[in-house]
């Protein structure tokens, strides 16, 4: 304990801060546009952004397939669902050489035996 007393005495932080801390006088709070947002005005409210938001559809619930409620009519009632031109739902779809590899006996073994089988 005492060599951690003696290291702690002579330690000094390599960071020097040039000049007393202070906080600026006036700080602007008011709601400003991010500079990057395609819009150039703030919303009027949270309700009218509300209306006009996206998010994994319509926040707003005006589509004809709802009711406002989660899970108040079955997915058949939404139309069919199809992948889009070159877009797949499962890997089997894709083109063969794509798809995946049978295992060989020689691996399935390998896998089974934990390795060991590759060494005898």
């Amino acid at each position: 304990m005492n060599a951690t007393k003696i290291l702690q005495q002579g330690r000094q932080p390599m960071i020097r801060f040039l000049g007393k801390r202070t906080t600026p006088s006036k700080i602007d709070h008011t709601p400003q546009v991010h500079p990057a947002s395609p819009a150039s005005s703030l919303p009027d409210s949270f309700a009218s952004y509300r209306q006009k938001a996206q998010q994994h559809g319509p926040l707003n619930q005006t589509s004809k397939y709802s009711t406002g409620h989660i899970g108040s009519s079955p997915g058949s009632a939404l139309g069919p669902v199809e992948a889009g031109q070159g877009s797949f739902f499962d890997r089997s779809e894709l083109p063969k050489r794509f798809q995946r590899l049978a295992w060989s006996e020689a691996e399935i073994e390998a896998i089974e035996s934990g390795g060991a089988s590759l060494r005898a």
